[in-house]
């Protein structure tokens, strides 16, 4: 009797002493892995005692896809699958090439670059014997890419290559109201920072109190400086504050909102030749000047488009609302008539949603 309750004593001690150790060992650090055959210890640093077995890591966001041509360009394509609809359809006749001069125009490709277009498909077609007019298509998308081909659409940073003295790079925007100039400079702004570019934001309109405001929110978005004057102050005084304030910071580019309107189109070009060389006057040089041209106004914004053009050394086009213009034929206007290239496109409203323009992509997302 006396020897089993010394047993039960040892066994109670032996039981509590086991107790003792584990908490010696969880205020230590440590833990007994009771579930593995052969009991482990394991640093607590090393396992969440909170967490469940299978949390899992919140998933990163991937980045938005680039937008296609094909994907944007529904519009134009079957507006322009209409007009050419009675065209490639049939025997090659005398009516063909008329048809397709007509189709080429409607699709706002201009009178003169349509008969030159028409012309020289029609001379290849002799040439290659083409007798069915399905097979022309090809060589319309040929003659337009051909065309559209060896301009440099690259926009440029490169001081050195514009004759300037070490200083920052600078951007000039240039057109009429509405077409797009001061979401094509956020979007820029947003794009060009996300490279490791520094950069000022100048805002140059001056006459229109709200394309201050919505730069200063392009310029929070991006976090960049933005340099602003009063309502109605010399938009060239703005443009060379901004360029000695990004000289000032090390910046490396300058992106430079300007007027769209005045009291008459001769005052509107004189500001803005007076821009383009007080932009110049100190450490900054201009190696853009990019005319924003809204590509749903079509051969109505070719004039205007001309006057600019005229009035500043323009070096580039940036056409907006690509995307929701049912004649796609104004690129082609574009390189023809004013002799200069489409460096960037609109492609919808988003911030990456301004792209690069690549003339084989966008002829055959005419058509296909």
């Amino acid at each position: 009797m006396l020897f089993a309750f010394i047993i039960a004593i040892a066994a109670l001690v032996i039981i509590g002493a086991s107790f003792v150790v584990l908490r010696r060992d969880r205020n230590e650090g440590l833990v007994i892995d009771r579930d593995a055959d052969t009991p482990q210890i394991v640093e607590i640093g090393d396992v969440d005692l909170e967490a469940p077995a299978s949390a899992e890591a919140e998933p990163v966001a991937e980045p938005e896809p680039k937008p296609t041509f094909r994907d944007r360009l529904s519009t134009a394509r079957s507006s322009l699958s209409g007009f050419l609809g009675g065209v490639f359809s049939g025997g090659i006749t005398g009516d063909t090439w008329e048809s397709l001069e007509e189709a080429l125009i409607r699709a706002d490709i201009g009178v003169g670059t349509s008969t030159e277009i028409m012309e020289a498909v029609k001379a290849k077609a002799e040439a290659d014997e083409i007798t069915e007019s399905e097979l022309l298509v090809s060589l319309v998308k040929a003659e337009l890419v051909d065309r559209l081909t060896g301009f440099d659409r690259s926009l440029s940073t490169d001081v050195g290559d514009a004759g300037g003295e070490p200083g920052p790079a600078v951007w000039l925007f240039v057109g009429v109201n509405g077409a797009g100039k001061t979401t094509t400079i956020g979007k820029l702004a947003s794009r060009e920072t996300a490279k490791g570019k520094s950069l000022v934001l100048a805002a140059g309109d001056t006459f229109r109190a709200a394309a201050a405001e919505q730069l200063t929110m392009w310029a929070e978005r991006s976090d960049v400086h933005i340099v602003r004057g009063a309502e109605g102050a010399d938009p060239s005084s703005v443009v060379f504050d901004a360029v000695e304030s990004a000289n000032a910071r090390n910046a490396d580019l300058v992106l430079a909102d300007t007027a769209g309107r005045l009291q008459t189109k001769t005052n509107l070009m004189e500001e803005l030749s007076k821009v383009r060389r007080v932009a110049e006057k100190g450490a900054g040089t201009v190696t853009e000047t990019l005319l924003v041209i809204d590509a749903t106004t079509g051969q109505n914004g070719m004039s205007q488009a001309k006057q600019f053009a005229e009035a500043v050394d323009v070096t580039g086009v940036v056409l907006t609302k690509l995307d929701g213009s049912a004649k796609g034929g104004i690129v082609v206007v574009i390189h023809s008539e004013l002799g200069v290239p489409v460096k960037l496109v609109g492609l919808g409203e988003g911030i990456n949603d301004l792209v690069e323009f690549d003339e084989s992509e966008f002829v055959d997302a005419l058509f296909d």
